[in-house]
């Protein structure tokens, strides 16, 4: 826990944890700690506004009205965009305190604006994946003497800026003396090998998005990353994971993420569901919701002889006595919890079909309880899991029966974020392993990555407290846990869709799958790499991406809106040449640009494929 990161989100404080009188001059260990705690690249209205349209343009996501021409229109918009401008005025103020400081004193130090400047470019890469071109060399200068108005640098000069500095700050790092306080450092507790390890693993997150302009380059940084002698991210122990609090004295953003609920418009594919379950995938358990339909809610319906639905019946084991009533006796094949995930259709129009009833309209099919009463119906789709993105103290709602009462007592769950995994790098570098030819290489990095990945999560899950896991909350006698179980990454890992076989397209293609689902609950990287890979794919045999007459690919968007700068804006000038530079239209949200969301595309994603259509080289 760290006692830093605990009070006020205000710039003051940098100045916590001695006595204000005695504060002259900003300490840069304190103004560090304060980078980490303005550091967030997903919050709530990036949640709320951004993620659904991801979802639903790279298809791993479905709303839960249905796939429509609906998914083209774009809405308002969350922080992305500027997210990095929190931490840069921080690097600037760190690089302002150390200048002002004796040289020699100031040389021990410099780690803190090194670190400061990792966690900047984390987000200004994030920020620039729907933007393009930023401000960033001139920015929050103006404090000490720079421009008002700084200038736009291209996307890809600030990929060679971003190199650049991630070099530097690993020299850093490696430099005797050099010393992060370990109380003011909850991201690696002033382990600078980490951090250099860091440093050195999110240039691959710059390499993949250079291949579709520059692919030599791309190889030659994934290469010296490979290679580097600090290392990179390869463990569950190097990992960026860390919470920022676990008390909180003003405030929940610190200690819980958010508090306020999200995605309630947006649930999971069919496509990827039904990929997950079939081949034993143990994340589907840690990124979506069970549903509603438990064994004592099946049996329900049977007492009340009603209609359940046949794609969960035909997972029951029942009998049928001289009644002709029906009796649960235990759950077929993979049993629980597998039989408790399902996504919505990706078929265009579904919420309208018939068929789909059960999925869109199932509470028009309620149940009451003996007396008539109370009546119930039950989801029988899965939510993305929220508790993996936010804490809090929530109670767990337990599927009952109607008249049944079930429950869970609230605790208090602070939130754990994973920024930066081993499983993400090392489907970096079997994905170059591959681009390279190396087929043993890239099956060693691929193999280790789907294990690390399941890990990943599972530690994720049980760090997050998320429902079901450790406990069944003692109602359903059929109910099981979602912990990850002894074999089941071998028995993932050796199903043919997982396994690592096959041409070089199809090894290629299981990896971007692999990345996909890796970042199920990233949805900007999942989007960056639906858009740069060209998958899922149309047609394929693993998860595949449906064409529909009614919004053909080159209606969906690559990118948000621009925004329309306004005239009394000090930048405006600058704004509109940025966007004109970029080839952009100014747009704000609606329904009616889509085209050119689509044909106007960022640097980074010039040259990239179509939509479904798979990679190009």
């Amino acid at each position: 826990m760290s006692t830093l990161l605990l009070g006020s989100c205000a710039d003051d404080f940098a100045e916590m944890n001695q006595d204000k009188a005695a504060v002259t001059t900003p300490n840069a260990s304190y103004l560090f700690a304060q980078t980490v705690n303005v550091f967030e690249a997903c919050g709530y209205t990036y949640w709320f506004y951004n993620a659904p349209m991801m979802y639903s343009w790279n298809q791993m996501g479905v709303p839960t009205g249905g796939m429509t021409n609906g998914i083209t229109a774009t809405t308002a918009t969350g922080d992305q965009g500027s997210q990095y401008i929190n931490t840069l005025r921080y690097v600037r103020e760190i690089e302002n305190t150390l200048s002002n400081l004796p040289e020699e004193e100031a040389a021990s130090m410099t780690s803190y604006q090194a670190a400061a400047e990792v966690l900047t470019i984390y987000l200004a890469i994030f920020d620039s994946d729907m933007y393009g071109n930023l401000t960033y060399n001139e920015a929050c200068r103006a404090k000490f003497g720079g421009p008002l108005t700084p200038a736009y640098d291209s996307q890809e000069s600030l990929y060679n800026t971003w190199l650049e500095q991630l070099d530097a700050a690993i020299a850093t790092f490696s430099k005797e003396g050099q010393v992060i306080t370990g109380s003011q450092d909850v991201v690696f507790k002033g382990d600078l090998k980490k951090w250099a390890k860091f440093a050195n693993s999110l240039k691959l997150r710059i390499a993949v998005r250079l291949i579709a302009q520059n692919m030599e380059k791309a190889k030659q940084v994934a290469a010296a990353v490979a290679s580097a002698s600090c290392g990179y991210i390869d463990t569950l122990d190097d990992e960026v994971l860390f919470n920022k609090a676990t008390v909180s004295t003003m405030g929940g953003d610190l200690l819980y993420h958010w508090s306020n609920g999200f995605m309630d418009g947006t649930a999971s594919s069919g496509e990827v569901i039904n990929f997950m379950v079939d081949n034993l995938d143990p994340r589907v358990r840690f990124c979506y919701q069970k549903n509603e339909w438990n064994s004592k809610v099946v049996q329900a319906y049977y007492d009340r002889g009603k209609e359940i639905p046949d794609f969960i019946e035909s997972k029951v084991d029942y009998t049928t006595d001289a009644d002709g009533k029906k009796h649960f006796v235990a759950w077929k094949g993979a049993g629980e919890p597998w039989v408790r995930y399902y996504g919505l259709p990706l078929e265009y129009n579904s919420s309208s079909m018939a068929k789909y009833d059960w999925y869109y309209r199932y509470g028009n099919n309620k149940i009451a309880d003996a007396e008539g009463k109370v009546e119930k119906s039950y989801c029988t789709f899965s939510y993305f899991q929220q508790q993996m993105i936010i804490g809090r103290r929530y109670n767990v709602s337990v599927p009952t029966a109607p008249g049944d009462i079930k429950s869970v007592a609230s605790k208090d769950r602070p939130w754990y974020g994973l920024y930066l995994g081993a499983a993400e790098v090392n489907l970096y570098l079997a994905e170059f392993a591959m681009i390279n030819n190396n087929d043993a290489a890239a099956k060693t990095y691929y193999d280790k990555a789907l294990e690390l990945s399941v890990q990943e999560y599972d530690k994720l899950a049980k760090l997050n407290q998320i429902a079901y896991y450790g406990t069944t909350y003692d109602y359903d006698p059929n109910e099981e846990v979602i912990d990850l179980k002894d074999g089941e990454i071998s028995t993932m890992m050796q199903q043919p869709a997982y396994a690592f076989t096959g041409t070089r397209d199809e090894k290629l293609e299981k990896i971007y799958i692999q990345q996909m689902l890796n970042f199920t609950l990233y949805p900007n990287e999942q989007f960056i790499t639906a858009r740069r890979s060209g998958y899922p794919k149309v047609g394929s045999s693993l998860i595949a991406r449906e064409t529909y007459a009614g919004t053909p690919v080159n209606m969906i968007p690559r990118r948000f809106d621009t925004g329309v700068p306004v005239d009394t804006d000090l930048m405006y000038d600058l704004q509109m040449a940025n966007i004109k530079n970029q080839g952009f239209t100014a747009t704000s949200s609606g329904a009616n640009h889509s085209d050119k969301l689509h044909d106007e595309r960022i640097w980074a994603d010039k040259n990239a494929p179509e939509w479904g259509a798979g990679h190009n080289y």
